[in-house]
């Protein structure tokens, strides 16, 4: 009786999963059968809309401007975030240059069918290319936003350390001094007394005096110490405002660059496709085997060249590596001046945090200052040299020893000194991320510029319909060199030069064999 109320909730529970799976299976049924179907067909229509040259109703119009002003208004909002965010622009000139454009953009994509594919064609590469640049661009940033600024920091305190060392040892030397002028006044305070006691002897009064003098000023010392550290301050500031000053101008100068050889990039493609036959048409796709089907000549597909690859498939062309060992190389260099900015960032860290250790370990340097002096009167000198000095007239009269101690100090407890800050171990993981992203969108931009070719044959279907019969024609001309080929060589006497091997021209080698046939 007790397991009847779990029972019931089990039984209920089982009939709400049986409940949500039943219309988890409804929904995924509706979507399958009408929702996706209608999204796809509406898909399908706004392309129509947008590829063809000239709308051919009023609602393809009006769906092409509909999306020329969805297109323009996106751009306009990317462009004002990059300007205003990233490249520093003013505010103003920011919203005017991006108005501007969105207006401009939605007059010619809405008028030139060649215009919209070409911009069309950039939005592929938007993601790889451009995108990619943006990510070296962030990475550049970053490491000069974060790294530059914490290896300047700990420059300032190297120089700290320095300042607070000369500072102390400054004053130290001054305070000897003080030791060492109290030291000559009381050795001249003991020569004054000294020859007062010969004036006596000799009845001439003396009013002479010793007296050593030491100009020293703590107050000047201090000022001019305080005047160098500003200066050299002021000089490592104006240098770090330098750098992010030049920082900012370059990567105006390479997004501006970046942006117009994306266009220039576009165009020039656009260009090619429908000049030449030839450019970008070594794919296989599904218009040619359809139209290889119909002419029965399907084998020409599976006996195709090496250069010929499938557009949906991962084989890479001789030339598509080519391109990204070439795409390498850009951000291969600013790779490794990442790496330098990064490594001395290291190094700045470790000198200073071991100039903070050896300084905190610097011991007082004591300073003694030993003063001995003997003062003898000698009367009579020429008695000692009549007894060959046994007997001598010398009188000492003064004969006094001093010491004065003093300590010398490097490093004071009163000199502020700022720990060195250490690299940001997030900020190197993050920029090592962005890059392994970079290189692989580098692969990921090689597949993703054969759109390129899908939208143009989109936009311009009759073009793509004379490439797929050039290549068409070529694969048949080539497969009909390899199956034209002499059944056997004919040879000809030639006196001198013996027997020369001479092939028949294909054509004349097919009429010998239909001949043969024949015949036969």
């Amino acid at each position: 009786m007790a397991l009847l109320p779990l029972e019931c909730l089990f039984n209920s529970f089982n009939v709400v999963l049986i409940g949500l799976a039943g219309w988890r299976s409804r929904v995924w049924s509706y979507c399958q059968g009408n929702l996706f179907p209608k999204i796809q067909e509406v898909m399908l229509d706004a392309w129509s809309a947008y590829s063809k040259p000239v709308p051919s109703s009023c609602s393809e119009l009006l769906t092409l401007f509909l999306q020329c002003c969805c297109i323009a208004v996106l751009t306009g909002g990317l462009l004002y975030n990059w300007m205003f965010s990233s490249l520093e622009y003013p505010f103003h000139l920011s919203s005017a240059i991006a108005v501007s454009f969105s207006l401009l953009l939605l007059l010619i994509l809405f008028l030139v069918h060649p215009v919209r594919c070409m911009f069309t064609i950039i939005i592929p590469t938007l993601g790889t290319k451009q995108g990619r640049r943006l990510l070296l661009s962030t990475c550049f940033m970053t490491v000069a936003v974060n790294t530059i600024p914490n290896i300047m920091d700990n420059i300032k305190t190297i120089l700290q350390v320095i300042k607070c060392i000369c500072k102390n040892y400054s004053e130290s030397l001054l305070t000897s001094t003080i030791l060492l002028g109290k030291a000559s006044m009381q050795f001249g305070h003991q020569v004054k007394e000294v020859t007062d006691k010969m004036a006596d002897n000799f009845l001439m009064p003396r009013n002479g005096h010793f007296q050593y003098a030491v100009d020293h000023s703590h107050s000047w010392v201090r000022e001019q110490m305080l005047i160098a550290s500003q200066k050299i301050k002021d000089d490592i500031s104006a240098v770090e405002l330098l750098v992010k000053q030049a920082l900012l101008v370059a990567n105006r100068v390479a997004a501006g660059f970046f942006l117009f050889y994306l266009l220039f990039e576009s165009a020039w493609y656009l260009k090619s496709y429908l000049t030449n036959l030839r450019f970008d048409n070594i794919y296989i796709t599904k218009k040619l085997k359809v139209w290889a089907v119909d002419k029965k000549a399907a084998h020409l597909l599976t006996s195709s060249p090496k250069k010929l690859i499938t557009s949906t498939g991962l084989k890479l062309s001789r030339e598509e590596m080519m391109l990204c060992l070439v795409r390498m190389m850009l951000p291969s260099l600013v790779l490794m001046v990442t790496v330098v900015i990064i490594a001395t960032d290291y190094i700045a860290f470790y000198l200073a945090d071991t100039a903070m250790n050896e300084v905190a370990q610097f011991p007082t340097v004591p300073i003694t200052l030993n003063i001995k002096y003997d003062v003898k009167i000698n009367a009579l000198p020429f008695i000692g040299k009549i007894f060959n000095g046994v007997i001598s007239g010398e009188q000492s009269i003064v004969n006094s020893e001093r010491t004065y101690q003093q300590n010398l100090t490097f490093i004071s407890a009163d000199c502020t000194m700022k720990r060195p800050s250490p690299p940001n171990n997030f900020v190197v993981l993050a920029v090592g991320m962005l890059y392994c992203i970079i290189y692989a969108m580098i692969l990921l931009e090689t597949y993703v510029q054969r759109l390129r070719r899908k939208i143009s044959a989109s936009f311009f279907e009759r073009q793509e319909d004379q490439r797929v019969q050039y290549l068409y024609r070529v694969l048949l001309r080539k497969h009909n060199k390899k199956e034209q080929q002499p059944l056997f060589p004919c040879k000809v006497p030639n006196e001198g030069a013996g027997d020369k091997e001479i092939r028949r021209d294909p054509e004349e080698t097919q009429r010998l064999e239909e001949g043969v046939s024949v015949w036969s």
